[in-house]
């Protein structure tokens, strides 16, 4: 009776397992983060309240969330966003509550973001704050 030479079976298993682990690696890079898909959802639930063209925010700071263009505008003091770098960024630092409390947004008894909802917004800024 033939001997089966099983080497290149074995090699070939190898081979199989290791693309089947190789495709349920994780990527490293996150998924785009879309402003109009992702990030003004949020702005309109938790700040256009205050933050739209009239709002007691706007008025008050000069920050109009009512678009892309007049966000990245920022207020009266300057910019709120830096893109690429969202631990600079006013915006992440005043929904995160890394600013005195009292300037934590949004005011008052207003709840804040979600932890998955500020995370989205520290996502698209730190992608470059796109106009996607």
């Amino acid at each position: 009776m033939a001997t089966l030479n099983k080497t290149p079976l074995i090699w070939a298993g190898v081979a199989a397992s290791m693309l089947l682990l190789a495709g349920c690696e994780k990527s490293s890079e996150p998924a785009p983060v879309s402003f109009k898909m992702d990030v003004m959802p949020i702005l309109s639930k938790h700040c256009y309240e205050c933050h739209l063209p009239g709002g007691e925010g706007q008025v008050a700071s000069g920050l109009d969330m009512s678009s892309y263009e007049m966000l990245m505008k920022g207020t009266k003091y300057g910019a709120v966003i830096r893109p690429g770098d969202s631990a600079s960024s006013t915006l992440s630092i005043l929904i995160e509550g890394r600013a005195d409390p009292s300037l934590r947004m949004p005011h008052g008894d207003r709840p804040p973001l979600t932890e998955a909802e500020t995370k989205i917004i520290a996502e698209w800024i730190n992608q470059g704050a796109k106009n996607n």
